[in-house]
């Protein structure tokens, strides 16, 4: 697994195009996949937040997410759909707690700056494991040109 910086000093193109469409509304905005007590999935819209060279997410504290990371830190990431193009990203790897209050104060700073506040949160960053970025045509477009990209390659 590797940082959201490591993915973009490997893939630079692929990485903007992957920010491009996590803030495409300013604040970042996708929806996060995790795993329920029962093995079930569980999915959730969140505001990633790219800053100190990571991905990151605040869960709520009283949020079910936070109890399914806890437990599995298995997740995956998909960007809010775009309204003009149905170009994708998804993102899949494991979350690690940041217990660290200058990286918290960091990340909130960020995430603060584009209008989203929080409270009463747990930091986490989401590691790369697999990103995948769909590029389409104008409506209707089929097939997407599929871009990949995986931790454990030499992309």
């Amino acid at each position: 697994m590797k940082r959201w910086s490591d993915f973009a000093a490997e893939r630079p193109e692929m990485a903007e195009a992957g920010r491009a469409l996590l803030y495409q509304h300013t604040v970042g905005l996708g929806y996060l996949a995790t795993i329920r007590k029962d093995g079930g999935p569980r999915l959730h819209p969140v505001c990633p937040i790219l800053a100190n060279g990571g991905l990151y997410v605040f869960i709520g504290n009283h949020s079910p997410k936070l109890h399914d990371l806890r437990r599995d830190a298995r997740y995956a990431l998909h960007a809010f759909p775009c309204v003009d193009v149905d170009d994708e990203l998804a993102i899949s790897g494991r979350a690690l707690r940041i217990d660290d209050p200058d990286v918290d104060r960091i990340v909130y700073e960020t995430y603060t700056a584009t209008g989203a506040v929080s409270s009463n949160h747990t930091l986490f960053e989401l590691s790369l494991e697999r990103v995948l970025h769909a590029k389409y045509g104008a409506r209707p477009s089929w097939p997407p040109v599929y871009t990949k990209w995986s931790a454990s390659s030499d992309s």
